[in-house]
C-alpha cells in the first residue's frame, strides 16, 4: 500500500470512529385500523401486555378502542399506553381504535364530567354557523394527532371522536355539535389522518346521517362511524342509518355495552363491537419465487428419482421455492430433485429436528409452511401469516383442498378446530402458539 493509501485508509478509518452509532430505523407502525371485518372489544383503561396476549390467544377479538386524548374521558390516566404498547400490539395483529372524548353536546346531562372539561359551546354566533364549536373542533383534532403522532400512531390512521348520547332534538345543542364534528373532521384530513365519529345510533349517528342526507354539504361528514347500537347483533346495521350511509368499508357497531368476559382466565370489563372497515377481509396478493406456484390439492412425499420415475417437477419447484425462502436452498429452481435440493432438504430436517432422509415427507411440507413466528390468527386475521396456516392445514389434511386466499373466515376456523381435536389440544378455532407448535412439529 502507497503512503498516500495509508493515509487516507487512517483519515477514513478517524472519521468512522468519530461518526455517532445509529441504530438502524425500524419499521413504522402499520395504519389502524386499515382493512379489517371482525370483532373488537373497547374499555375504558388500557389493558395490561399479558392482558392482550391472553386475549389475543383465547378470545375472538382482534380489535381494540383505546382512550388517547380529551378532558372529559374517564381514564385520563393510562399507565400500559405507550408506544412501545402501541407497537407491539400492531406487530401482533391487534388493529387499535384511537378515541378521544373531548367537549360533548351542550345538552348531554352527564357532561361536563370533572367541572373543568369544557363542553361544546351551543352559541349560533352572528353568522349563526357555530365558530365558537369550530374552533373547538379543531382543537380537539389537533390535540388528538399530537397525542397519536406521541404514541407512534401514524398518519392514515382512523382517530375517533366519542361523543356521547345527547338530545338530538334540541336544535342549538344538535347543530354546535355537527359543526364541532365537521371541524374535526376537516382538520384532521389536513393532518393526514382519518376521521372516525363515535355516537349513539338514536343521537349522534342519527343527527350525522339525517346532515348528511337532507342537506348535503352543509357539513363535512366523517370518513367512518362508529355506532352505539346495543341490539346484540354483531354486524353493522342499524335503522338510525340510510343503507347509502358509510357503506361499504365505514362502519363499526358497539352491539353490547358494559359487562365482565373471561378468556384465558383474565377478565376484563368491555362492550363489544364489530367493524367493517376499509376493503374488510383483504390480503393483498403475494408471489413467491418469480411466481412458482406453492398451492395444491395434495402434498406427498418426494423421493429421489428411481427407474426413470420422478417426482412431479411442479412439487419439486414448490419445494425448491419453500427452502430458498428458509434460507437452505440457493440452487436454481429447476423442478429436478436434484442432488442440491436433497442437500438442502437434509439441511432443512436436521435444523428443525427431524429424521435426516433423501425423503420430503408429508410431515415436512406441514412444518415448512409453518415455519416462522406464531401470531395469533383467528376470524378477522389476514395476510401472509394466514396463508402459512391455510398451506399447512391443507398439507396436515389432504381431504380439505381449501383455497390459501389469506383470509382467515369462520370456515378456516372451522378447519383448524377440526385440526385441533386430531391432535388432542383444545379446539379453539384460534391459532395460538400451542398450535403451532404442533403445526411446525409436523402433526398432521
Amino acid at each position: 500500500m502507497s503512503a498516500r493509501s495509508v493515509v487516507a485508509a487512517a483519515a477514513l478509518a478517524f472519521a468512522v470512529a468519530l461518526t455517532p452509532f445509529r441504530p438502524a430505523a425500524a419499521d413504522p407502525n402499520p395504519v389502524t385500523p386499515g382493512d379489517f371485518r371482525g370483532y373488537g372489544f373497547d374499555q375504558c383503561l388500557a389493558p395490561t401486555q399479558r392482558a392482550m396476549d391472553t386475549w389475543l390467544n383465547h378470545s375472538p377479538f382482534l380489535s381494540v378502542g383505546i382512550y388517547i386524548s380529551g378532558a372529559s374521558r374517564a381514564c385520563r390516566d393510562q399507565p400500559n399506553l405507550t408506544p412501545a404498547w402501541i407497537s407491539t400490539q400492531l406487530r401482533k395483529g391487534w388493529r387499535l381504535l384511537p378515541i378521544t372524548l373531548g367537549p360533548q353536546a351542550s345538552c348531554s346531562t352527564r357532561f361536563p364530567r370533572y367541572g373543568n372539561d369544557p363542553v361544546i359551546v351551543a352559541r349560533p354566533g352572528a353568522d349563526g354557523t357555530y365558530q365558537a364549536a369550530r374552533r373547538q373542533g379543531r382543537a380537539e383534532a389537533v390535540s388528538a394527532v399530537a397525542a397519536a403522532d406521541a404514541l407512534g400512531i401514524g398518519p392514515g390512521s382512523t382517530l375517533w371522536y366519542d361523543l356521547e348520547g345527547f338530545d338530538d332534538t334540541n336544535r342549538n345543542c344538535r347543530e354546535s355539535a355537527l359543526a364541532f364534528m365537521s371541524a374535526w373532521t376537516n382538520k384532521l384530513h389536513g393532518l393526514d389522518y382519518v376521521s372516525g365519529v363515535y355516537s349513539s345510533a338514536g343521537s349522534g349517528i342519527e343527527a350525522l346521517d339525517d346532515a348528511r342526507v337532507e342537506r348535503p354539504g352543509t357539513y363535512t361528514m366523517p370518513d367512518m362511524i362508529w355506532i352505539a347500537r346495543w341490539d346484540g347483533v354483531a354486524n353493522t346495521s342499524t335503522p338510525y342509518v340510510r343503507d347509502d350511509g358509510w357503506l361499504p368499508g365505514g362502519r363499526v357497531k358497539q352491539y353490547e355495552g358494559g359487562h365482565d368476559e373471561t378468556w384465558g382466565g383474565v377478565t376484563i370489563n368491555i362492550d363489544r363491537n364489530f367493524l367493517d372497515v376499509g376493503r374488510g377481509s383483504y390480503a393483498a396478493p403475494e408471489t413467491h419465487c418469480g411466481g412458482v406456484n406453492l398451492d395444491f390439492a395434495r402434498f406427498p412425499a418426494l423421493r429421489e428419482p428411481t427407474d426413470g420415475r420422478a417426482p412431479a417437477a411442479n412439487k419439486v419447484k414448490a419445494l425448491q421455492c419453500l427452502l430458498q425462502e428458509r434460507g437452505v436452498y440457493d440452487d436454481k429452481i429447476s423442478g429436478r430433485y436434484s442432488p442440491a435440493t436433497i442437500a438442502a432438504v437434509q439441511a432443512w430436517q436436521a435444523d428443525r429436528g427431524f429424521p435426516v432422509s433423501t425423503t420430503w415427507s408429508p410431515a415436512n411440507w406441514v412444518a415448512a409452511f409453518a415455519q416462522g413466528m406464531d401470531y395469533a390468527q383467528k376470524v378477522g386475521s389476514t395476510g401472509f401469516h394466514v396463508r402459512r396456516v391455510q398451506r399447512a392445514l391443507n398439507a396436515a389434511d389432504p381431504t380439505l383442498r381449501r383455497t390459501v386466499d389469506g383470509i382467515f373466515t369462520r370456515t378456516t376456523a372451522a378447519d383448524v378446530r377440526a385440526y385441533q381435536r386430531r391432535v388432542g389440544i383444545s379446539a379453539t378455532g384460534i391459532v395460538n402458539p400451542t398450535t403451532w407448535e404442533r403445526l411446525r412439529a409436523g402433526r398432521a
